[in-house]
């Protein structure tokens, strides 16, 4: 549909730059229009006199009102051939080059040749979802303070305060994949296998399902947590995790580690090819670590006012 609008757009500047530059195209235009304006005074000629006299003279005001626009489009030809060019030529550059869209500080290369494998991953076999691990994992990373860059990760439930993130109940998180959206699981199974597989990263499920209360709670702690308040949140309809990068018996935040940094927007780069929506691409708040599914969810949601 953008195509056909750029293409109508460009005609319609082709034949405003073709009048202002030829004389003999204006000339050509004044022609039609005095031919037209004889054929309806002849036609008038032959009955109706009253009102052909009248669109005679109507169309006598619009050729001379057409012939003063002409005439003076033509003395501001260039002021307006200009305009339409600064109007008209990056719209349609736009369109001619325009290219696939790339992550800042992300390499979009590396994963072009996944496309493939991700279908087949959701087109193939139910993807099992990995043995959880150990609370204590969890706990501990609960217990951490990391320092914090401007741009550093937005775990689940944590806090930004000043120049520290604080890891806020992750360990008592709900991570059953059961009461994750069948649908939305397998595409977040096939993210994870194919980070795995074919980059070397392996991803936690950090949380998935989040009670109504436990939402109230994050947003409680203002906007640098969640702008989501109770039932506006799509992990409370199944259909929005959190997951981390895991190495070295760690959950892994910091993004001012390059293999950090790059295994996020991998898996942000990776989602998006399967029609799921990564924290990491928000304005206002970046949540490197988040998922969703996000017009089911916008659904869900509805249906859950409407009830």
């Amino acid at each position: 549909m953008i195509a056909v609008w750029m293409l109508l757009l460009f005609v319609a500047l082709s034949l405003v730059a073709w009048l202002l530059l030829f004389d003999d195209a204006r000339a050509r235009v004044a022609a039609h229009l005095g031919r037209w304006q004889r054929a309806v005074g002849a036609r008038a000629t032959r009955g109706w006199s009253h009102t052909a006299n009248a669109a005679g003279a109507s169309t006598r005001q619009v050729a001379a009102g057409t012939g003063r626009l002409l005439r003076g489009v033509h003395r501001q030809r260039l002021w307006l051939l200009g305009a339409l060019l600064l109007a008209g030529v990056p719209p349609l550059l736009i369109l001619t080059l325009r290219q696939r869209v790339q992550l800042d500080s992300y390499d979009a290369t590396l994963v072009r040749a996944e496309d493939e494998r991700i279908l087949q991953l959701l087109r193939g076999e139910r993807l099992a979802p990995p043995p959880p691990l150990p609370p204590e994992l969890f706990l501990a990373a609960e217990a951490g303070m990391i320092p914090a860059e401007p741009d550093a990760v937005t775990s689940p439930a944590m806090g930004q305060t000043n120049n520290t993130f604080a890891l806020d109940r992750i360990g008592s998180a709900d991570r059953r994949w059961e009461r994750i959206h069948p649908e939305f699981q397998q595409r977040v199974l096939a993210i994870y296998r194919v980070m795995e597989q074919q980059h070397g990263y392996r991803m936690v499920l950090v949380e998935g399902f989040r009670s109504a209360q436990r939402q109230a709670e994050l947003a409680a702690k203002g906007g640098g947590v969640t702008r989501a308040g109770a039932g506006q949140s799509c992990h409370q309809y199944g259909m929005a995790v959190d997951s981390a990068l895991y190495r070295d018996g760690k959950l892994q935040w910091d993004m001012r580690d390059p293999w950090v940094r790059r295994g996020y927007f991998l898996h942000g780069e990776l989602a998006q090819q399967v029609g799921l929506e990564w924290g990491g691409s928000w304005r206002s708040i970046k949540d490197y670590v988040h998922l969703e599914w996000k017009a089911p969810c916008r659904e869900a949601r509805r249906a859950a006012r409407a009830g």
